[in-house]
């Protein structure tokens, strides 16, 4: 299955800029770690801190998020720059983990059983846990993407969740109530089919637009801002934020969004859902 360039929109996606500043910048910066919440700017997003991943070949990948105790503790989210010829025969190290995949840049081909999907910017993919996939990039052109794990919850009566692949385009903005189109939310996943235990949404927000009070809930959240700016609320601080910024919050951490551009402002969204909390608190 392929993506035709025609039914993409004209729409960018940020990811991680690499390279370094000037020897001679400001080392005053952006980033923020708070018992409650961390920003990690794009700015920060650079070459020193890139990983190598086991069983990936011509890739380097940012490690945003980690399962840590005591702050967030469900997912870990990356950025994969992927080269030409690059990719995985066995990309997922762990058999009871699921992912999200998101293409930010380029183009992938994921192989997901015998099924073959060529995946371009705004290309989005659903793995269930034990789900035999691949990942390579067989184009001329660097490709990138984001890539989130989490350890999926099995539930009594549940079957396995099936795999998703879709694309931006695709997905309808399903607009908040009161809101109209100023802030609206699509989602790849059904929110009403209990097997899948997290969902990865794009929030939308038109110039203006606004989540009108603090959010305060048990879901963890990893959000990579895609484009646009705004103001960020983040437990008792705004935080101006911008394409490429990503913020990790913990439970129960109060949010609240403004934005302030003369474009759309979106992210991409993670968080847990549809689960009992379990009652053996970890040490």
């Amino acid at each position: 299955m392929k993506d035709t360039a025609a039914s993409r929109p004209a729409r960018t996606y940020a990811f991680p800029p690499g390279g370094l500043p000037g020897a001679d910048d400001d080392p005053f910066g952006t980033a923020i770690f708070t018992e409650a919440y961390a920003v990690i700017p794009a700015a920060v997003q650079r070459d020193i801190v890139t990983s190598l991943l086991p069983g990936w070949q011509d890739h380097r990948v940012w490690i945003l998020a980690r399962p840590l105790s005591g702050f967030a503790e469900t997912f870990a989210q990356y950025a994969v720059e992927l080269y030409p010829g690059g990719g995985s025969a066995e990309p997922e190290p762990e058999r009871d983990a699921q992912a999200v995949l998101f293409v930010a840049e380029g183009e992938v081909r994921l192989t997901i059983g015998s099924e073959r999907h060529e995946l371009g910017p705004g290309g989005f993919a659903y793995l269930p846990p034990a789900a035999p996939w691949t990942l390579w990039n067989h184009g001329e052109h660097t490709a990138r993407f984001h890539w989130i794990r989490k350890r999926f919850v099995a539930a009594k009566g549940l079957q396995l969740p099936n795999p998703i692949v879709t694309h931006d385009a695709r997905v309808p903005a399903a607009p908040m109530p009161n809101a109209g189109d100023r802030w609206s939310t699509q989602r790849f996943i059904d929110p009403l089919d209990t097997r899948y235990d997290f969902h990865v949404n794009i929030v939308n927000f038109m110039p203006g637009g606004r989540i009108p009070f603090a959010e305060t809930h048990v879901m963890e959240h990893g959000l990579y801002v895609l484009e646009g700016t705004a103001r960020y609320l983040l437990n008792r601080d705004w935080v101006e934020v911008g394409p490429g910024d990503f913020m990790w919050l913990r439970a129960f951490c109060p949010q609240a969004c403004i934005a302030t551009g003369d474009g759309p402002f979106r992210y991409l969204l993670y968080k847990d859902v549809n689960r009992h909390p379990s009652l053996t608190i970890l040490k």
